[in-house]
């Protein structure tokens, strides 16, 4: 009869396993098997609060200072023995270098060596550390034989000291970048009587060529030298481009500007830019928009061009006020200096100027009235505005027959790039678009923005 398996058997031979199998001849009791549950359920439990304390203490070392360490380590297995000055700076880098010890040791070791620090240690020739600078650490190692050797001339930073001066480069950094200083506008001024007061909020207006309309510092170094190879000027060049609707940033790329030049420069020497234009397109209507865009882009300059408006506006009033052909009246030039009149009133001026070779200017901001019409202030008082008495020492009032000189400056100021186009051009003619005749401007001319 075969013997019955029960569970205190052996799965292997059908047995109980003899006392030499096993560690004791009895089965533990259930008492003993729940003392020693208990215990090593205890000794984990304490094993992880020991883990989880001895983390926090070591979280802020190695998260902030761990470049710092690798830095040194590398340092130290490179084969340059560093050279230590006295004990207590030895003693702080043992226990930093090796990695043993708790954090509380290695704390009070640094705080000891600090304080027990020699005088010849402060007076050392240690290069002092600049918090505008990124630390030794974040810079990365350095290729140079004296970054190899660590210093030794006083103790090292401590973890707390790193990160402050790391942190402090950051917000420098973002600061100075990210974050410039604006300079305040200044407070708005009240100018007449308080019935009828003109208020004065002294804040810039945006500049009329936005960068999408300029030229590219790149476009405009190949046109400049390719026009001075030439023998030709670069404003003809770039009113024919303009002319032919090429705009933007870059209107050409070098080959087209060395072709435009190349027949330009094979019809031999033209009196100004239009016989040459004429002598390039063989049409009249052509020549005359190409050369009002050649005068316009030699009044602004190519600086005007570039970088806008704005940033050639200095230049453009000292070149009016000092010309002897531009007159304007002595109100007129106070406003100019006290920076009242727009970039745009100039820019007309200067291209008025370039196109008759002298341009009589007799009212700006000052000495005109208020108003231009009942409830209606005039464009003069914010600066937007100039009147033209004369032009190529010829007054305006008794000479605004068509075909006359008023009629050639109308048209012309009509030729202007949008971003400088005027609003209104008031004369006793009237040529469409922005032109139209007025009675009463029968000896100048106005022009509004």
């Amino acid at each position: 009869m075969p013997r019955r398996f029960i569970r205190r058997d052996n799965w292997e031979f059908g047995s109980q396993p003899t006392p030499a199998e096993g560690t004791s001849g009895e089965l533990k009791s259930r008492k003993r098997r729940l003392a020693t549950t208990l215990v090593f359920t205890t000794l984990f439990f304490a094993g992880a609060s020991l883990a989880a304390v001895a983390g926090n203490q070591f979280g802020p070392l190695t998260g902030e200072d761990s470049q710092q360490l690798a830095g040194d380590t590398t340092t130290t297995d490179a084969g340059t023995p560093p050279v230590a000055a006295d004990d207590t700076s030895a003693a702080v880098a043992a226990p930093v270098d090796a990695g043993a010890g708790p954090a509380d040791a290695s704390t009070d070791a640094t705080v000891a060596a600090d304080a027990t620090a020699t005088p010849a240690d402060a007076t050392s020739d240690a290069t002092p550390v600049d918090d505008t600078t990124p630390p030794a650490s974040l810079r990365g190692p350095s290729t140079a034989g004296t970054d190899a050797v660590p210093t030794a001339t006083g103790p090292k930073q401590s973890a707390k000291q790193t990160a402050k001066a790391a942190r402090g480069w950051k917000a420098t950094k973002l600061r100075t970048i990210l974050l410039p200083k604006l300079k305040p506008a200044p407070p708005p001024e009240i100018e007449g009587p308080p019935s009828a007061a003109t208020i004065w909020l002294n804040s810039q207006l945006p500049d009329p060529t936005p960068p999408a309309l300029r030229l590219s510092p790149k476009f405009a170094s190949n046109l400049k030298a390719t026009a001075k190879a030439a023998g030709l000027n670069w404003a003809t060049m770039l009113g024919i481009l303009r002319a032919r609707g090429a705009t933007g940033h870059n209107p050409a790329g070098r080959p087209t500007l060395r072709k435009l030049a190349g027949r330009l420069a094979t019809y031999g020497p033209a009196k100004g830019d239009w016989a040459r234009i004429v002598s390039y397109s063989g049409d009249t209507s052509f020549a005359d928009r190409a050369a009002a865009l050649a005068r316009y882009d030699r009044a602004v300059g190519l600086k005007g061009l570039v970088k806008g408006l704005e940033a050639a506006k200095k230049s453009i009033a000292t070149r009016l006020l000092s010309d002897p052909n531009v007159s304007i009246y002595e109100g007129g030039r106070n406003d100019i200096v006290q920076n009242k009149v727009d970039v745009r009133v100039l820019t007309v001026i200067a291209y008025l100027r370039e196109s008759f070779g002298q341009v009589t200017v007799s009212s700006l901001v000052s000495g005109h009235r208020l108003y231009a019409r009942p409830g209606v202030i005039s464009a003069h008082i914010s600066g937007h505005a100039l009147d033209i008495s004369g032009l190529g020492d010829t007054p305006i009032q008794g000479h605004q027959e068509p075909g006359g000189i008023t009629e050639r400056a109308v048209r012309d100021i009509l030729f202007l790039p949008t971003e400088v186009m005027p609003r209104q051009v008031i004369s006793l003619l009237g040529l469409g678009g922005a032109s139209f005749p007025m009675a009463d401007h029968y000896n100048h001319i106005h022009i509004g923005f």
